[in-house]
């Protein structure tokens, strides 16, 4: 009798300690803070499908668009700290607070780190009608026709406007931009020729690419892709140096108890190893980081070395959202 009111105070006392003890007791829930069908999205819903075993839990997914992906990422900072709501986010947790003058959210505090996920290649590609037939001809098209061309991304922010401001600070040429809200418009676009072409990562790209939809004229990483080995890096074609990835890793809101984020940093490590899911990652030019990177650490330690790297590079092009 006595043991059994013991138990009753701590439930009263510590409720947020026993229920940690006990997660996951129901389905958990992944914010992307981007539309349906664009690389984040398709990166987290391969993910979801494997890490749901782990857990034993149904793991869903969460489309909250807009704002340059702000929307969702403030959801996900201001849900409960559980560990029943999270947030996958790209580079984009990085480079937002250069983007915009103001933030409901601070990455560096809002958050506790789960870990990283992937890190995603980028494709240089163009409509499948575009007149070079290699990066050299590409590189000295765009130069001479820089006022008559447009490059699409899919809006402030996005992995493909990143890529985008690095391509013309390398080259030192700008063009007109065209942002979308969100890349499938921009992909959509461009397959139909209304825009000439733009920077996305494989995940996006890849299919095209081997449907022979869009030109493709180099890969942003120092090495080829494993997925498109016949396509040379923009390093090895003479841009050197040149190299753009982006990261992707999963968020829970500040305060989720720390037994709560134990279990969701080694249920994803073991899920990142799953066969399926590295078999259905490399289809889309990528792999699942290695387990040393999937970790609260690490992305602590990256996510403030890549606010640094990116803040002056934003600031040197001007661009910045309200």
């Amino acid at each position: 009798m006595r043991i059994t009111r013991l138990l009753m105070l701590a439930c009263s006392l510590f409720p947020g300690v026993l229920l940690a003890q006990n997660f996951p007791t129901k389905p958990v829930t992944i914010i992307v803070p981007f539309a349906a069908g664009g690389p984040t999205d398709t990166l987290t819903r391969n993910l979801a499908a494997v890490w749901g075993k782990q857990l034993k839990q149904t793991v869903l997914v969460e489309n909250v668009g807009g704002a340059g992906g702000n929307i969702g990422v403030t959801r996900g900072a201001r849900a409960a700290p559980d560990g029943y709501t999270l947030l996958m986010h790209h580079i984009g947790m990085a480079t937002s607070q250069a983007l915009y003058r103001k933030l409901d959210y601070n990455p560096l505090t809002d958050f506790e780190y789960i870990g990283l996920v992937a890190d995603v290649p980028m494709t240089l590609i163009a409509r499948g009608n575009f007149p070079a037939a290699n990066f050299k001809e590409f590189l000295a098209y765009i130069k001479a026709n820089k006022d008559k061309l447009s490059y699409a991304n899919a809006g402030l922010g996005a992995a493909s406007h990143l890529c985008g401001l690095l391509f013309m600070t390398a080259i030192q040429t700008n063009f007109t931009t065209v942002p979308y809200k969100g890349t499938a418009p921009a992909m959509n676009d461009l397959l139909g020729g209304q825009v000439d072409f733009m920077c996305d990562q494989t995940t996006n790209t890849t299919g095209q690419i081997k449907g022979g939809k869009v030109k493709v004229y180099g890969v942003t990483t120092l090495k080829r892709v494993a997925s498109l080995p016949e396509v040379p890096t923009l390093n090895e074609q003479g841009m050197k140096g040149f190299a753009v990835g982006i990261w992707h890793a999963v968020y829970a809101p500040a305060k989720t108890p720390k037994r709560v984020v134990d279990t969701l940093v080694t249920t994803m490590q073991t899920a990142l190893r799953d066969p399926d899911l590295i078999k259905n990652l490399a289809l889309l030019g990528t792999e699942p980081v290695p387990q040393n990177q999937a970790t609260p650490a690490f992305l602590q330690a990256h996510l403030k070395a890549e606010i640094a790297k990116w803040g002056p590079v934003i600031k040197k092009a001007g661009v910045y959202a309200d």
